[in-house]
């Protein structure tokens, strides 16, 4: 969440960023609330101040067997001012941390402006669009001739957007995953986490899902459990409430998990096939830096999640997401997206996303630096890649005229075959 320090010292700026977003949005009744809060401390504390002093009295008093009816009652009803004054500064902390978890992060400078997503620009491209001697097939009409995966089945034992992979579409799916996470480890350095596939409410609230989201989550009914709608949540917060060093940093971690999310806001959209369901399976990127050198970080991140796009000869372009478009904890991120045929255009498949200090001023996840003061991480998180998305793009894109698919070479000594 956004620094209430920060937003007292500079609230023009703040406001005037978050307009970026959306020119609703405002932090003024935070500041509102916080000058009322404030006060009431002041209040409070001259009011200790004044028991303390009335209670020396009464002590001095006694000694001098004076009568400290009165001035005991005077303490007593300073008491009762005191505890009133606590509920209600209890109150309004309470409401603070609320309006402030419900604020977006925001965006970032270099941030490109903009009011929706045709404003995102193109920053570059890796590729040409596959082109083909014939009428190629979606991925959803391919993975049903060729019994790989089941559409049908997976909304009968489950419902709607939830989908059942078979025989060699079950190992090619395994082998991507495979594929991603061996290259994250053994090339680019990160360490594999294997991390619960559920997390409470206080792991949902560092990473940003709650409460603003609580709509798309999948709760567990009398348990304070939601199953995670990426590894970023459980892997950002491996380090909650800790103070690391900054010897520690960067940390990259990497974790394969499923990932379950409802779409409730997305009703009609991408309804068919793999790019949109409410279960899927994903390798995620996740990064613990300085503020010095977050930047940079990003940087390296989005281009460890192009290198698997390219190691498996799939077109796609890197767009930046403008501030009407950035997710809700972001500053600033870039999208992959890679070439799909049956769409005639690029469809998402990784956000590389900079979250600044936001998720962990929420998480409390800290480091000493190299002067003993203690501040917050920055963290950052990628996909690398969406695992259903990839396969998708694999089997439209390396269709072939006698309805065969080629895999790529990267990927056969882990399927074992080189076709389905």
């Amino acid at each position: 969440m956004l620094d209430i320090k920060l937003i007292r010292e500079n609230p023009e700026k703040i406001n005037e960023l978050l307009k970026r977003r959306n020119p609703e949005l405002s932090i003024d009744r935070i500041l509102e609330i916080d000058a009322e809060r404030r006060k009431i401390q002041t209040q409070a504390d001259e009011l200790r101040a004044k028991r303390k002093n009335e209670s020396q009295k009464i002590g001095m008093m006694k000694k001098n067997g004076e009568n400290t009816d009165s001035i005991q009652e005077e303490v007593r009803k300073l008491g009762d001012d005191i505890k009133e004054l606590e509920e209600k500064q209890i109150e309004l902390d309470n409401t603070q941390r609320d309006l402030l978890l419900r604020t977006p992060n925001t965006p970032d400078e270099t941030t490109p402006v903009g009011q929706s997503e045709e404003d995102n620009p193109t920053i570059s491209t890796w590729g040409n669009p596959t082109e083909f001697s014939f009428t190629p097939k979606a991925h959803w009409d391919l993975c049903e001739e060729k019994g790989i995966v089941d559409f049908e089945r997976g909304v009968k034992i489950s419902q709607s957007r939830f989908t059942l992979y078979r025989g060699k579409g079950a190992k090619l799916e395994r082998a991507i995953i495979q594929f991603f996470l061996d290259l994250h480890t053994e090339e680019h350095g990160y360490e594999e986490i294997l991390p619960p596939f559920m997390a409470n409410a206080a792991t949902m609230t560092g990473t940003g899902q709650l409460p603003k989201f609580a709509e798309d989550m999948y709760k567990c009914v009398d348990e304070d459990l939601y199953l995670i709608p990426t590894a970023e949540v459980p892997v950002t917060n491996i380090y909650a409430g800790e103070i690391l060093s900054e010897e520690d940093l960067p940390k990259y971690m990497t974790a394969y998990t499923p990932c379950f999310r409802r779409e409730a806001g997305s009703a009609g959209k991408d309804t068919r096939g793999l790019i949109r369901v409410h279960q899927f399976n994903k390798v995620e990127m996740v990064k613990l830096t300085t503020p010095e050198t977050s930047a940079d970080e990003h940087e390296k991140l989005t281009k460890n999640a192009e290198k698997c796009l390219e190691l498996l000869g799939l077109p796609y372009r890197r767009v930046a997401l403008c501030t009407a478009d950035i997710g809700f904890s972001a500053n600033k991120c870039f999208d992959i997206e890679v070439w799909m045929p049956s769409y005639n255009n690029y469809k998402e498949i990784s956000s590389c996303s900079n979250f600044g200090d936001y998720q962990a001023r929420r998480a409390n996840i800290r480091y000493r630096n190299k002067d003993g003061k203690v501040q917050f991480v920055h963290t950052l998180n990628g996909s690398g890649l969406a695992v259903g998305r990839t396969f998708a793009a694999i089997v439209e894109n390396f269709q072939q005229e006698d309805g065969t698919i080629i895999i790529p070479e990267v990927l056969r000594k882990y399927t074992g075959f080189d076709r389905i």
